[in-house]
């Protein structure tokens, strides 16, 4: 972490993030196959979903301590911009190709709106 204080948009987003992490990682882990199917989204083997919903969750983590500290990582902010913004365009690309269920699409749009905003402030910060 770096000395240089975020913005309140870009806590308010970080934090904004926790919630959206925290259901996506039930949404992934393997007892929760209706939240799955809600949306389209194919099952897979136990291992896999847990991993998903493990990393979705530790970046729920790191969004939080992030948001809450005020203070910049870089490193991080640029990760978290290109994890929301691939993850929401699978899931956008997806409902719009019919394999993913049209609230796929709809809930991607929030990660790449927060992908948007990690990147903005990360392009603004390089000067």
């Amino acid at each position: 972490m770096s000395d240089e204080a975020l913005p309140d948009w870009l806590r308010a987003a970080l934090l904004a993030s926790v919630p959206l992490n925290v259901v996506g990682a039930i949404s992934f882990a393997p007892p929760f196959t209706a939240a799955r199917h809600m949306v389209g989204l194919p099952d897979a083997a136990p291992f896999y979903l847990w991993t998903i919903a493990a990393w979705i969750l530790l970046f729920g983590y790191g969004y939080l301590r992030l948001g809450m500290s005020g203070r910049a990582d870089r490193t991080f902010l640029a990760v978290a911009a290109g994890g929301k913004a691939s993850f929401g365009a699978l899931m956008l690309a997806g409902a719009l190709a019919g394999q993913l269920h049209w609230l796929a699409g709809v809930g991607a749009l929030s990660d790449l709106v927060l992908a948007a905003a990690f990147a903005a402030w990360l392009r603004r910060a390089d000067g």
